[in-house]
């Protein structure tokens, strides 16, 4: 996701490369901690185990509640869809669109994945024909709604319609649907995110007790076997 050329979500790599290091070195003091029999290494690894357990299982339901508005609004005789940016989560659209620092950050990646550039070439057939994505849809046209005829200046419309320009570096960069457009995109795939949360709780809950039960044959190599210090069952296997 980071290095998606159209989704612009860098923000995101910093939390998984901290937490794929977390567990690595977590990882490191259990594999420490089980074969040289050392029960305060392991214990720690059971302590910060459970707290990543719990934090990963906080941070997916967080992202199930902050992922569950929104969605795209299907246009009549078209097969893409539109976005409005009151259908999102408050939270999301303050982090990311509403902050003028994240949101120059975000329209200068979209500006560089050229996104809109291939649009430039389509027919207005095309437009009937093919689908956009969620940032093409925002960002590279105006609502399907807008009427830019003569007499239809001084009829009220949606405010994007007047913060576009046909300019390649302005296009609707700057309205509303653009910025609905990033959401969603952020939306589906922190949804992703999430299922996957969810596959690793389950893994690291199963990895979680079978340390358990090594950390309890840790202590009693230490007590019943302090002279060859083995587990309990390695010592019968070894026998």
């Amino acid at each position: 996701m980071a290095r998606s050329k159209t989704s612009c979500e860098a923000f995101l790599q910093t939390p998984l490369l901290i937490i794929g290091f977390v567990i690595l070195i977590l990882s490191l003091a259990g594999f420490i901690g089980s074969c040289f029999h050392v029960a305060c290494v392991f214990w720690l690894y059971l302590a910060v185990m459970f707290l990543l357990i719990a934090a990963l299982m906080a941070l997916t339901v967080f992202g199930f509640i902050v992922t569950n508005r929104g969605g795209g609004v299907q246009v009549p005789g078209r097969v893409y869809k539109e976005y409005h940016l009151e259908n999102y989560s408050p939270w999301l659209t303050k982090r990311l669109v509403k902050h003028p620092r994240y949101w120059e950050t975000i329209r200068t990646c979209i500006l560089g994945s050229k996104a809109c550039a291939k649009l430039a070439y389509w027919t207005p057939f095309d437009y009937l024909q093919k689908d956009l994505s969620p940032i093409q849809s925002g960002c590279c046209k105006p609502p399907t709604a807008c009427s830019y005829a003569v007499d239809a200046t001084t009829l009220a419309q949606d405010p994007d319609c007047y913060k576009w320009n046909n300019a390649p570096n302005i296009l609707c960069y700057e309205c509303d649907s653009c910025k609905a457009g990033v959401l969603e995109t952020v939306r589906i795939d922190w949804r992703r995110l999430s299922i996957l949360n969810i596959v690793m709780v389950i893994l690291l809950i199963f990895i979680y007790s079978i340390a358990c039960a090594a950390y309890q044959n840790t202590k009693r190599a230490q007590t019943d076997y302090p002279s060859k210090v083995r587990p309990r069952w390695d010592f019968r296997w070894w026998r």
